[in-house]
C-alpha cells in the first residue's frame, strides 16, 4: 500500500515548536541535539511495510519549503519575530538527520541528531507520519473513521446541550488519526460548538483563521541541562529567564513539571509570578496541582484569578469539565485535549512520543511529576540529576 503525503505543509505542526525554535535561533545556535522515539503501548509491531512506507513518508516530508504564504502568517503571529521568519524561509528538514530501523521483532526504531534548531523541528512531523502510517496499515481505515465520526458527533452535541461548558484548544497533532481527520475535528469543533478556543496546529489555525495556541515543551527546559555553565538544578531558571528576554512578558504560559513542580516553585518567584500569564500541568494529580499553584499565587499576594490553569495531561472531556467545576471560580481554567479529539476510535491509540534525549553529547531527561514518565538513556545521568534536584530542594525548601 503506498499513502498520498501526509504532511504537506511545514506549518503542520504545533505552534511551540516555532516558540522554542525562535528562543533557540536567537540564542542558543550552537546547540546539538538528539531525539528518540518510544511506543509506550505493549505488544506493538510494526511491520517491515510500515517501515518502508514510514521511510517514504519522510522522504517527502524533507522535500518541503515554507510558501510565501505560510511566512507571512508567520509574521502576523504577534510575538514571532521577522528575522526568525527570515531564517525559516531559508529552512527545511534534512533527511540525513534521521534514521529509521525496525528490529526482527517489530520494534520501530526513529533517531533524529543534528543541530537542536533543526533536529527539534521533526519531532510532530514524524509523530504525525508514524501514527498515521500505523492506523491506516494495521486497520480498516474506513471504519476507523466511522467510528471516530460518531464519537465526534456525540461530543458536539454533549456541547450543544449544555453537558459541557468549559473552553479549550485542540491539541492533536502528534497521536491524531490521520491528517484529514484532525482537519475535520478542529473544524467541526470550532464552528459548531462555542469551546473551541484554537488549535496547536499552526496550518490549521491559519487554513480556518483560528487562534494557535502553545508555549513551550519539556524539551525546551531539558536543553538546558546540555549546558556547561548551567547547574543541573537551575535548569528552569535559564529557562524561563530566557523565555521572558525573548518574549518579553508575551506567549507566557510556564510549564511546570520538566524537573518536577516542587523545583519550579522555587524558581517561580514574584518577578516569574507577575511575568508569566499562567501555568501549564502536564503530569502528577491535577487536583492537588492546581492547589499548589494558588497557594503559591496567594503567597505572593497575587490574585489567582488573574492567571491561568493550562490543563493537557492525557483530558478527555468528563475529566475536564470536573477540573473545570472544581477551579473555575478561584482561577482562569483552560485545557489542552489532544488525543480524545484527533484519534477517538474503536481502537485504542497509541501512546507514542519523541524525545530529547542528549544535548551537545550529554544526556538530558525529564523527571515528570508521574516517575514512569521519566525518559533518559543514561541510568547513572537520571540518578545524578534526581540527587541534584534533591539537593537543591533540602537547602532551600
Amino acid at each position: 500500500m503506498k499513502l498520498e503525503p501526509i504532511v504537506v505543509s511545514l506549518l503542520d505542526t504545533d505552534l511551540y515548536k516555532f516558540n522554542m525554535d525562535q528562543v533557540i535561533f536567537h540564542k542558543h545556535t550552537d546547540l546539538s541535539g538528539e531525539y528518540y522515539f518510544k511506543c509506550r503501548n505493549k505488544d506493538v509491531v510494526f511491520t517491515r511495510e510500515m517501515a518502508d512506507e514510514i521511510e517514504a513518508q519522510i522522504d517527502h516530508l524533507c522535500t518541503l519549503y515554507f510558501t510565501e504564504e505560510e511566512l507571512d502568517y508567520l509574521r502576523s503571529i504577534r510575538f514571532i519575530k521577522n528575522d526568525y521568519v527570515e531564517f525559516l524561509r531559508l529552512y527545511h528538514p534534512i533527511r540525513e538527520y534521521v534514521t529509521v530501523d525496525l528490529s526482527d521483532s517489530g520494534e520501530l526504531s526513529v533517531v533524529v541528531k543534528g543541530p537542536l534548531f533543526s533536529a527539534m523541528q521533526f519531532e510532530i512531523y514524524l509523530l504525525e507520519i508514524i501514527n498515521e502510517v500505523y492506523f491506516r496499515f494495521k486497520y480498516d481505515y474506513n471504519e476507523l473513521l466511522e467510528s471516530a465520526k460518531q464519537r465526534l458527533d456525540s461530543k458536539i452535541e454533549a456541547f450543544n446541550s449544555g453537558k459541557y461548558n468549559f473552553k479549550f484548544a485542540e491539541f492533536g497533532c502528534r497521536r491524531r488519526l490521520s491528517r484529514e481527520w484532525e482537519d475535520e475535528v478542529v473544524r467541526r469543533l470550532a464552528f459548531e460548538t462555542k469551546n473551541c478556543t484554537g488549535t496547536s496546529n499552526v496550518y490549521l489555525a491559519m487554513k480556518y483563521n483560528l487562534t494557535p495556541i502553545g508555549t513551550y515543551a519539556h524539551e525546551y527546559v531539558q536543553m538546558y541541562q546540555g549546558i556547561d555553565s548551567i547547574p543541573l538544578a537551575y535548569t528552569n531558571h535559564y529557562a524561563m529567564r530566557d523565555w521572558y528576554a525573548e518574549y518579553d512578558g508575551d506567549n507566557g504560559t510556564a510549564l511546570t513539571d520538566t524537573i518536577t513542580t516542587d523545583l519550579f516553585l522555587l524558581d517561580f518567584n514574584r518577578a516569574m509570578v507577575n511575568n508569566y500569564t499562567g501555568v501549564r500541568h502536564d503530569s502528577g494529580d491535577p487536583y492537588e496541582w492546581g492547589e499548589r499553584i494558588i497557594k503559591h499565587y496567594e503567597s505572593y499576594g497575587v490574585d489567582p484569578k488573574t492567571k491561568l490553569l493550562l490543563f493537557s495531561d492525557s483530558l478527555d472531556f468528563d475529566k475536564a469539565q470536573a477540573l473545570y467545576d472544581h477551579f473555575n471560580d478561584r482561577a482562569k481554567v483552560s485545557f489542552g485535549i489532544g488525543t480524545f479529539c484527533s484519534n477517538d476510535t474503536k481502537e485504542k491509540a497509541l501512546n507514542i512520543v519523541i524525545k530529547l534525549q542528549y544535548v551537545n553529547g550529554r544526556p538530558v531527561a525529564k523527571l515528570s511529576d508521574t516517575p514512569s514518565k521519566a525518559m533518559c538513556r543514561d541510568e547513572a545521568y537520571l540518578e545524578y540529576l534526581k540527587r541534584s534536584v534533591a539537593f537543591r530542594l533540602e537547602r532551600e525548601k
